[in-house]
């Protein structure tokens, strides 16, 4: 026998209606994230992976720009890369440029933007001042430098004559000895501002409790800053030692205004080397976009493989601290 259920006992509620997927979607933010992604994926695929693709196909062809001079050679590109000791020697030189860029340009950066944290008068036009070399092309840095390190009427050279430090004016583009040292200065004073708001911004995340602590705690300026600025300091060290290493291995332009790779090849880095290929430029007569391609691939294996390095390196170093 059923019973009778009382009306004003029953659910009032009802059971709730399918959920439209396209309104799911646009409630969640998806459609929105995708709109606002577009421009950026629409522009990794034609400026990065498209060219890669493009140029990955050519690493077994000796292509020169016609495609009817295009013709399949197999490994000889590999073979003739392994006997290449102007490739080799370029990535050498890539290597020594890379160090002795990062030993100044790292604590260049730093010192000036512990300088500049100080809150001194000026500090703000000062960071505005060695800020502006990194929005100067990098053709222009090399114009003005070469005006600068010319051997005749050269500023630099006038300076030091003047200042009795030298009785010979140097050939700062000349001499071999000296080139590399040229294209550093160069590259130095281009880039370090760049590295060193990355610095100020990290420094003003830092408490100024921690240092009004330290002040009374008796330390010096020193102490404050390998105790205390340093270390807080590591994660945006870490960024800035990544992106000056990769920055330093993929240099090229300055240098082919600069010196194109000279005197001899003192200052051939890979990339400029490869350029030259590709192009036709330089000492290359002729262009050599298949070779040049297979350079391409070879180069951006070494710069990844020196950044894997520092990343293990870096995560050990966390470790152990």
């Amino acid at each position: 026998m059923s019973q009778k259920v009382d009306p004003q006992l029953r659910p009032t509620t009802r059971p709730p209606r399918p959920v439209d997927k396209r309104m799911r979607l646009k409630e969640s933010g998806t459609v929105a994230a995708w709109v606002m992604l577009a421009p950026a994926l629409i522009f990794l695929v034609v400026c990065s992976i498209y060219p890669f693709l493009w140029i990955f196909r050519y690493v077994l062809y000796n292509y020169d720009g016609i495609p009817a001079h295009t013709r399949f050679t197999g490994m000889r590109n590999l073979n003739t890369m392994m006997a290449d000791t102007k490739f080799w020697g370029s990535v050498v030189t890539t290597f020594q440029y890379a160090f002795w860029k990062l030993i100044f340009i790292i604590p260049i950066a730093l010192i000036m933007a512990v300088l500049l944290n100080q809150k001194l008068r000026g500090s703000s036009f000062f960071r505005g001042v060695y800020f502006m070399p990194t929005v100067i092309s990098s053709s222009i840095s090399g114009m003005i430098f070469t005006f600068i390190f010319a051997t005749g009427n050269g500023v630099l050279n006038g300076i030091l004559q003047a200042c009795g430090l030298i009785g010979v004016p140097v050939g700062w583009l000349t001499d071999p000895k000296v080139a590399m040292a040229a294209v550093i200065i160069m590259s130095v004073w281009a880039g370090f501002g760049n590295y060193m708001l990355y610095f100020v911004t990290g420094m003003t995340s830092i408490s100024e409790d921690v240092y009004e602590s330290s002040r009374i705690d008796g330390a010096n300026g020193i102490q404050t800053f390998f105790y205390i600025t340093l270390p807080m300091l590591a994660p945006v060290l870490k960024v800035v030692l990544m992106l000056a290493i990769t920055g330093a291995f993929k240099d090229y332009e300055a240098i082919m205004v600069l010196t194109n790779g000279g005197p001899g090849s003192s200052t051939n880095v890979m990339f400029l080397y490869i350029y030259n290929l590709i192009f036709g430029t330089g000492s290359n007569a002729a262009r050599q976009i298949g070779y040049g391609a297979l350079l391409s691939l070879v180069a951006a294996v070494i710069v990844g493989a020196v950044t894997i390095v520092y990343n293990i390196v870096a995560k050990k170093l966390d470790d152990v601290v």
